[in-house]
């Protein structure tokens, strides 16, 4: 399939012969808690691929890194997924290493270690609790001499038992009476106090390592709280879109990868009429064609509403057009495939995990619809 060749060539470019090394493992290796895969990714260089060459990085550009995401996507749902979430931390981390004076000289030394070290991001704003504004944690930063407190729970927190660094949203609580401050803490992995546990209990994405992180008094030092400043508190909220973009357009990408895959099969094997191919290919391109012109318009630092509005446009038609996709798919390569357990019945069940991450589209309704009319975007 063109494009699904058009973005392995990308991802060989940047990550030479991952894909490959990935491959030799069956379907259900890659898959599995304790997978090879985010080692993998680590070893062919994956940690730097949105990073600054400044900073030893292979400094992709939005429509490269989204095609790196489909290839991956097509080899394992789980990987692609964890990597996301690495992936838009160190978007918005690096962001914000160019504006001058945003970074405590704790943080830059740690942005300068990222790709020697390898070192690999667990991003932790979501916190299992149905409904929840991801924007809006409950983990509490008590401040302490030095630095910070930090008490509470992440969950699910994919990369969880891979991670060297956990970036977690947090509040901190300062006097009483005033609303809490948002913040991001940057806590390394084995901080005293840090501690993983089982969560994720289904079997579809389960390489993602998507498990619990709690914190129970973990101290955070000043220099590696990123915070927003009492002078102009839209600053981390700009970083926060930006992310936010970032995070969309790449999760995206992932599950379209998968469905790319599926329909290649469908091409390759020649099931089913010329038309039911074609009508299956034209529907997956066109997904593939909405994300990549949402790529092509992104800036480095995209953290203006429209840009907002614009990858969440592409997530929730893309959303919509897989499950039909995969279904299609699957239907065209036959009951064999189904009952046999092939890989192909089992990536079309974790397409549908595109519609779990934040926000769901009945959240982002009417956000959208103010938008739409000529209001501001809030995602409240």
């Amino acid at each position: 399939m063109r494009s699904l060749d058009t973005a392995r060539s990308v991802c060989e470019r940047f990550h030479p012969w991952l894909l490959k090394e990935l491959e030799q493992s069956p379907y259900p290796e890659r898959e599995r808690p304790g997978s090879p895969a985010i080692d993998l990714f680590r070893m062919h260089g994956g940690v730097g691929l949105l990073i600054p060459g400044k900073y030893g990085g292979l400094d992709a550009d939005p429509l490269d890194a989204l095609r790196v995401q489909l290839a991956l996507g097509s080899v394992s749902p789980s990987l692609v997924a964890a990597v996301s979430m690495h992936h838009f931390t160190v978007a918005m981390l690096y962001s914000l290493a160019a504006e001058t004076g945003r970074l405590t000289d704790e943080q830059t030394a740690l942005l300068h270690r990222i790709v020697p070290d390898q070192l690999v991001l667990a991003s932790g704003w979501a916190e299992g609790r149905t409904g929840q504004n991801v924007l809006k944690s409950t983990v509490v930063a008590h401040p302490v001499e030095g630095g910070f407190l930090l008490s509470g729970a992440k969950k699910p927190c994919s990369m969880s038992r891979s991670m060297s660094l956990l970036t977690a949203s947090v509040a901190i609580h300062g006097h009483k009476g005033a609303e809490p401050e948002p913040a991001l803490a940057l806590v390394a992995a084995d901080a005293p106090g840090l501690s993983v546990h089982p969560f994720w209990a289904n079997d579809q994405l389960a390489g993602a390592e998507s498990d619990e992180v709690r914190l129970t008094d973990v101290f955070v030092p000043h220099g590696l709280m990123v915070r927003a400043g009492t002078d102009d508190p839209t600053l981390l909220d700009d970083l926060r879109s930006a992310a936010f973009v970032w995070f969309e357009l790449l999760v995206s990408a992932g599950y379209a990868g998968g469905a790319m895959w599926l329909v290649e099969q469908v091409l390759d094997h020649q099931r089913g009429t010329a038309a039911e191919r074609a009508a299956l290919a034209i529907d997956i391109e066109a997904a593939v064609a909405l994300l990549e012109g949402v790529a092509r318009v992104t800036g480095v630092v995209p953290g203006d509403e429209d840009s907002v509005a614009r990858v969440l446009v592409a997530r929730y038609a893309v959303q919509n057009a897989l499950p039909d996709i995969a279904s299609r798919a699957l239907e065209l390569l036959g009951g064999m495939q189904f009952i046999r357990g092939s890989e192909a019945t089992r990536v079309a069940p974790a397409l549908r995990a595109l519609a779990f991450h934040p926000p769901s589209r009945s959240a982002a309704a009417e956000p959208l619809l103010r938008y739409f009319d000529g209001g501001s975007l809030v995602l409240d």
